[in-house]
């Protein structure tokens, strides 16, 4: 529920803009790699990291934009 009432809080100051909505999501991504083993928390983390122009640009390939 903490998580939600960030990410729905992030947004409303972001504007709800495509990035600030991306970002949000990151920012509760990020919390829940806080909760995983060690092990598993690198990885969670690079992927909760990644740039939004990385992510849009991935995302326009995989519509064959």
């Amino acid at each position: 529920m903490k998580t939600l009432t960030v990410l729905v809080l992030f947004l409303a100051i972001a504007g709800c803009s495509s990035r600030g909505a991306y970002e949000g999501i990151q920012v509760s991504n990020r919390n829940e790699c806080a909760r995983l083993p060690l092990s598993e928390y690198d990885e969670c983390m690079e992927k909760a990291n990644k740039p939004y122009d990385e992510y849009e640009r991935e995302r326009k390939e995989a519509l064959g934009e």
